[in-house]
């Protein structure tokens, strides 16, 4: 097949559409952000029942962490027993998983697993990757500051975690997708990824982080596509007011990114066959009622998933 061939077919290939739960975080899923110190809302809702709303929005799948497991209300949210009854309600209502996890989370230490538990909560679950973000501590000064002396020292830890878990990483069969979270840029994934060097091990793209560590969005699309086994698609919207520049979470479509051009990369460059949304609703101020907050996400959420399947070909289910 001729290359302009192979790029018709990969801009028409269908793509599952799964969701990340933290796009529901006032709800009590996914994790808090932003506190700089453990922060939970309430959870509102079990995960069965985000599962039975997922069936209904027509999502394919959904990424998971250990707080969506504490949902449920059970003695033991980790051990296998319940993780197989995610497992089997995940199957029952036509959704894949995947598994969110993190080293050192700075806003919620609930998420946080090793290596280790986090491919044995991922197997249990039936998951089709485990993620991870690194949760790197970077220098102030963060222009100029991509593969600083610094982070490379993290970084090479972060190495010798992953690599003495291939073993297990190659018993389960599990992929691995390593995230440009706000605290690392695409040139520091891709020294991981390269430098571990194993077909099971590639990058999560998240298409708003690089805003967090002053890189351009796209760029870090082309550096990590090409290894990407995960996408968290975001839109945000950038705001310049009196109180500063913001990048503020928005339902896609009405943020400041450009989704169709963004969703033509992934096909053109990735071998995924699937894209997560994740949607970063904040509060309007720190007064607002959490009642209000929910609302307003719920309404993005929804805003997303229409323009997502309806307006951008996404997901699969009811085709």
């Amino acid at each position: 097949m001729n290359v302009n061939a192979m790029t018709t077919e990969n801009r028409q290939r269908p793509m599952r559409l799964g969701m990340h739960t933290y796009t529901l975080h006032f709800f009590g899923f996914g994790e808090s952000w932003g506190f700089g110190k453990d922060y939970y809302f309430e959870q509102v809702m079990t995960l069965f029942e985000l599962m039975e709303q997922c069936e209904k929005w027509q999502l394919d799948g959904l990424q998971i962490t250990k707080v969506d497991l504490l949902a449920n209300g059970v003695d033991d949210p980790f051990g296998d027993d319940h993780l197989h009854a995610v497992r089997d309600a995940a199957d029952k209502h036509g959704l894949f998983l995947e598994f969110n996890s993190s080293f050192k989370a700075g806003s919620d230490s609930r998420v946080n697993c090793t290596v280790e538990e986090a491919l044995h909560i991922g197997h249990e679950l039936g998951a089709e990757l485990v993620k991870f973000s690194l949760d790197i501590i970077r220098p102030r000064e963060l222009y100029g500051s991509c593969m600083h002396p610094d982070v490379m020292r993290q970084m090479a830890d972060r190495y010798d975690e992953f690599a003495a878990a291939l073993p297990k990483i190659e018993e389960y069969g599990m992929q691995i997708a390593i995230e440009n979270h706000t605290d690392t840029f695409a040139d520091e994934i891709m020294w991981i990824v390269e430098r571990l060097n194993h077909p099971l091990i590639g990058t999560c793209v998240d298409t708003m982080n690089p805003l967090q560590v002053i890189e351009n969005p796209y760029y870090a699309m082309e550096r990590m596509l090409p290894r990407a086994y995960c996408c968290h698609f975001s839109d945000d919207i950038i705001i310049v007011d009196p109180l500063g520049v913001h990048d503020i979470g928005a339902a896609h479509g009405q943020g400041s990114m450009d989704c169709p051009k963004m969703i033509a990369q992934i096909r053109e460059q990735s071998p995924m066959e699937k894209i997560i949304l994740e949607n970063e609703i904040a509060f309007t101020s720190l007064e607002e009622p959490i009642e209000s907050a929910r609302e307003r996400e719920w309404a993005a959420c929804e805003e997303s998933i229409r323009y997502l399947r309806e307006d951008c070909g996404l997901g699969v289910r009811g085709r």
